[in-house]
């Protein structure tokens, strides 16, 4: 069966996640969280993808980023790959792919979802149960977006800067989001949604996404669509 195509917008945000291979580790050593960033950054500014957040999981990788190319987004991930998984199997005397096949994406409607997804993104250690608050873990943006730690390739998306006039009332306007919980429902979506290739966004946002590429691109479940309402 041929892959399905992958299909992007300039200017519109996507959702990325990979996963490890049986959902085994594809980080061991603190040496490689820092080796996949610093492949992430040269790989971002190459393809001109402006990333907004990410969390690096010990068995998977999310990204959310902006491409400036309808291929910039599936470019980033494979230099990254192309250079991580070499990497890996050379330290740790492995052989073959880490990954679960290929990355999963979906198209953010920024208006709706951004600043969720940005959330849904930074919270998974905590959803992990791997720390209590999200500033306890290394291996994601969420210092740089809460706090303004100093970040080489981290581009604020222009939602994020309208939070507020400064850094500093920005940076506290973005801690209080995280005050509220995220909901089931939306849990649900976000993951729907990257899973499957749908857009994220209301109807309105998913039809404009399918016009401006003149195809489907993606169901909000797996399977058929459904013949009923």
């Amino acid at each position: 069966m041929p892959r399905k195509p992958r299909f992007f917008i300039p200017g519109v945000a996507v959702h990325i996640v990979q996963r490890g291979h049986s959902r085994n580790p594809v980080f061991f050593d603190t040496s490689d969280y820092h080796t996949y960033l610093s492949y992430l950054h040269d790989a971002v500014e190459r393809y001109e993808c402006k990333l907004h957040a990410y969390v690096l999981m010990t068995n998977h990788v999310h990204l959310l980023l902006t491409p400036d190319s309808k291929d910039g987004a599936s470019r980033v991930m494979q230099s990254v790959n192309r250079l991580y998984v070499p990497y890996i199997n050379y330290t740790y005397g492995s052989s073959g792919s880490i990954w679960e096949g290929r990355f999963k994406a979906s198209m953010i409607n920024h208006d709706e979802y951004l600043l969720t997804c940005m959330r849904y993104i930074e919270l998974n250690p905590v959803r992990a149960g791997m720390v209590q608050a999200p500033e306890e873990y290394r291996w994601s943006s969420y210092g740089v977006n809460a706090w303004g730690d100093k970040s080489v390739f981290i581009v604020p998306h222009d939602l994020y800067i309208s939070l507020g006039n400064s850094a500093e009332f920005r940076q506290q306007s973005y801690r209080e989001l995280f005050n509220a919980h995220l909901d089931r429902e939306t849990l649900s979506d976000i993951r729907k949604a990257c899973n499957t290739g749908t857009p994220l966004g209301n109807d309105r946002f998913r039809e404009k996404v399918e016009n401006k590429l003149q195809c489907r691109i993606g169901y909000n479940c797996r399977g058929r669509p459904s013949k009923g309402f």
